[in-house]
Formats: structure tokens, C-alpha cells, sequence
């Protein structure tokens, strides 16, 4: 089933950043998307959004991310606790399948890892780098394929003061279930509240 949520607003913090790497100097783009995201075309350090690639490309993406956060202060400019680069993306052409622009993806997050899906946050951000440059109209669809081929679906759909409005779609499918229940025996059963 599909599943489609419209996103925080996402912006461009900045393009063309340099950063230092063992590859030598490489220019990322900056965006928010609900976290930051340094964006670099997969081709522009000689790797492929490939399975093959993936041990160099967690090198890489560690590589910049720390390379930018040492050499920059990324900051949400309304919500300064919203600092950091939290993943970098790699990124190549893909195709679109009937939409408007087609990428393919890889998302390294965190500590090196990796999102198996085409990161919800991440599409956003790419969404505010293309409307910025103008490579993807508004209200045209992007299919944002990950490197383990499934598909979202994404398109700007307003703006705001300081970014777009994104919306995502994806495939959802019902893992588990859970039930909760209130033990008349638990003393804090209802919840508590220490201020």
C-alpha cells in the first residue's frame, strides 16, 4: 500500500561547499529536509550507487561529513538545536519511468550507516536542491530509487517563508502488531509527571 506524508519545510543552506577529502576536494550542497543533508553526485568522487561501491561509498560519506562539520556550523536558522549534518547522499540519474526527473540514491547516515529506502528526510532535502536549481519543476514528480531499488516518489508541492513544502510517497506493509493494556495492579499505570 502507499503511504504519503507532506514534510517540514526544506531549504538549501548552501551549494558548492567545499570539503578535503583522500579524494581530493569535493563540493557538496547543503539542504534541510527534517535534518541536514550534504548532497554530492556519486560520479563526482568516481563511485556508483552500487552494491558493488557501498564499503567505499560509507568511506566517503563519513569522510565528508566530518570534513564539513569541522570546517562549518550547519544550523536551522529558526530551531538552533537542529545542527549537524546527519547523512550524506549519493546520488546519480536514474530512470524516471514516467515521472519527471529519475534519481537513484544512497543515504549514509549517522555513524556509516545505511537507509535501505530512498530516506524520507533525504528525498526532501534533494527536492530543495532541485527546485533551488530549477532541474525539477514544481508539481513535477521525481522517482527517488535507493540502492536497493525501492521507490519514492516526491514532488514539491508550495513554499513557505524559507523553503518548500515536500510531499514523499512510499510502499508501506504491516510488519507486527502490538496491544498495549493497563494492569490494574501497575501503581503508575496512568503515567507520571515529575517537574
Amino acid at each position: 500500500a502507499a503511504v504519503r506524508f507532506t514534510n517540514v519545510p526544506s531549504f538549501v543552506w548552501d551549494t558548492g561547499v567545499g570539503v578535503e577529502t583522500r579524494a581530493g576536494t569535493i563540493a557538496c550542497d547543503v539542504s534541510y529536509g527534517g535534518a541536514f543533508y550534504a548532497s554530492v553526485a556519486a560520479g563526482d568522487v568516481g563511485l556508483r550507487v552500487a552494491k558493488e561501491d557501498l564499503p567505499r561509498l560509507i568511506e566517503v560519506g563519513r569522510e565528508i561529513k566530518q570534513a564539513i562539520e569541522g570546517a562549518h556550523d550547519v544550523v536551522h536558522p529558526d530551531e538552533p538545536e537542529l545542527r549537524g549534518v546527519y547523512g550524506v547522499i549519493f546520488f546519480e540519474e536514474a530512470p524516471a519511468d514516467g515521472h519527471a526527473l529519475g534519481q537513484r540514491n544512497v543515504t549514509i547516515f549517522a555513524d556509516g550507516e545505511v537507509d535501505r529506502s530512498p530516506c524520507g528526510s533525504g528525498t526532501s532535502a534533494r527536492l530543495a536542491l532541485l527546485d533551488a536549481s530549477g532541474e525539477l519543476r514544481r508539481g513535477d514528480t521525481l522517482r527517488h530509487e535507493s540502492i536497493v531499488g525501492s521507490v519514492f516518489t516526491a514532488r514539491v508541492s508550495g513554499e513557505t517563508d524559507g523553503g518548500v513544502i515536500t510531499e514523499v510517497e512510499g510502499s508501506a506493509y504491516r510488519t507486527g502488531a502490538h496491544e498495549f493494556f493497563l494492569d490494574p495492579a501497575d501503581p503508575v499505570r496512568t503515567g507520571f509527571l515529575l517537574r
